[in-house]
């Protein structure tokens, strides 16, 4: 026990230390984490012996829920409404075809069967969002008319749809019935936004209300309501993925008290959950088979960049006024990542007949996008003059810094005043405004649910419209 316990701090310390000097140039963190893993696997330098599918299958599909839920949690839908409507498009029907493509493609080219061409398709159908923001932040590389708003959103909510396409291929292959099948679509989708609305919505309502004495304890009912949205959805016959990510965009989206705190602490689980996910592959993999792959993941990977997710592009943004420079940049940031193969190590966890290597297939596609389309990302966008200066990508995720018109006012308690007497959990703020501070006398005293408001206090608050506090 103690010496996995001293593993798991080199390897840690490792992915902190590598990602703070490579992160600089862009390369992205998939890459990093998971070269790690390679070099403590089996294959690599220290030789850890590690075979167990079904445990890195469960262990990745947990840090996964957490990703996914930050992703939609980071968006800001501000930046992102304008395009929600190609990117939705990209992150559905996009997959769909760029599946097919790929999985004809694949079926020629490996000469397998049909479901099995599907497969292949199906998991490395959708986009890799951290890997395509760690550049953009690391080059503080802004795209120009909202694309980077666009890409978020498609790169955040396609990963479902993959997941989806994956579970009924591999349904399929297992002789399961279409009517059925039909069923579980619908099933799937519908719970996954139902269940994922109903909860955040319920959540925000309860975070308005209700004032925790702890501030520590935020953080840990946001994550058991997480992981109660994801398994009951699953339980259900839902898209456990999607509800989770639904419920990120609302709650991202809503303003209530300690929301600050609740982004720290969710930006380090989605890092330790990434580094977690990323290594665990890196170590279940053999580097050694990977020449083996090395024909087929190029052709695959080739096929998909140059030909699958152009056509997929140029098709799903046809009906919107875009350029072409815009639809090839889009076109271009469409690199495969670490959901792609937690997918193909769910497929062979079912134990569904392949003829073909997919998990490390796949791997192998998955690195080879990453080194090639990442590396390249800059400067295809500067070849393509979609670039702008001007801005900042920030502004396109939820980072809860920018410019707000925050105000802070001097409200006295007096005799005509409602709040005498009573706690500040028993007032009612609106969304967005907070007491900071209350003057007693010649006290200053640091608020807290239970603080009591006595007659001549004066309180201290702070927000955006607080003309109606004011008056």
């Amino acid at each position: 026990m103690l010496l996995w316990m001293l593993v798991a701090a080199v390897a840690l310390l490792l992915c902190v230390a590598s990602s703070k000097l490579l992160y600089r140039w862009g390369i992205p963190t998939l890459l990093i984490f998971m070269v790690l893993g390679m070099l403590f696997g089996t294959d690599g330098v220290l030789g850890i012996a590690f075979e167990n599918a079904d445990l890195a299958q469960k262990i990745c599909s947990f840090g996964l829920v957490f990703i996914m839920f930050y992703g939609g949690f980071g968006t800001s839908w501000k930046a992102a409404r304008p395009v929600v409507k190609p990117a939705i498009w990209m992150a559905t029907l996009g997959v769909v075809l760029t599946a097919l493509l790929t999985g004809l493609f694949a079926m020629l080219v490996l000469r397998c069967t049909p479901l099995e061409g599907l497969l292949i398709g199906s998991v490395v159908g959708s986009t890799d969002a951290a890997s395509v923001f760690a550049i953009l932040r690391a080059r503080k590389l802004n795209i120009k008319g909202g694309l980077a708003s666009l890409l978020e959103v498609e790169s955040g909510s396609n990963d479902p749809i993959a997941y989806m396409l994956t579970m009924i291929v591999v349904t399929l292959m297992r002789g399961a019935g279409t009517g059925m099948l039909a069923v579980s679509i619908v099933l799937q989708i519908a719970l996954g936004l139902g269940i994922g609305w109903g909860l955040a919505a319920s959540v925000i309502a309860v975070l308005r209300r209700v004032h925790l004495e702890i501030e520590g304890l935020y953080p840990i009912l946001i994550t058991a309501l997480v992981l109660l949205g994801y398994a009951g959805c699953a339980l259900l016959g839902g898209n456990g993925y999607l509800c989770v990510y639904v419920m990120g965009i609302m709650i991202g989206n809503s303003r209530f008290a300690h929301k600050r705190s609740l982004v720290h602490f969710f930006d380090g689980v989605s890092w330790l959950m990434q580094m977690l996910l990323f290594f665990t592959l890196g170590l279940l993999s053999f580097p050694s088979q990977l020449p083996g792959v090395l024909i087929p993941g190029v052709l695959v990977s080739l096929f998909m960049i140059f030909i699958a997710r152009p056509c997929a592009t140029f098709a799903m943004l046809a009906p919107f006024r875009m350029p072409w420079r815009a639809k090839a940049l889009v076109s271009w940031v469409g690199m495969r990542g670490a959901a792609s193969i937690v997918f193909a190590l769910f497929a062979v966890t079912q134990q569904v007949a392949v003829k073909n290597d997919l998990f490390h297939t796949v791997f192998f596609v998955a690195l080879f996008s990453v080194a090639v389309q990442g590396t390249l990302l800059p400067a295809v966008a500067r070849r393509l003059d979609m670039v702008d200066a001007e801005a900042t990508v920030m502004k396109t995720f939820n980072d809860y810094q920018e410019e707000l018109p925050v105000r802070l006012i001097e409200v006295e308690a007096d005799k005509a005043s409602p709040y005498v007497g009573k706690t500040l959990k028993q007032v009612q703020m609106p969304p967005g405004v907070l007491v900071v501070m209350i003057k007693r006398k010649n006290a200053r005293i640091v608020p807290r649910g239970n603080t009591r408001i006595m007659l001549g206090d004066v309180l201290v608050i702070s927000g955006e419209d607080l003309d109606q506090i004011a008056t």
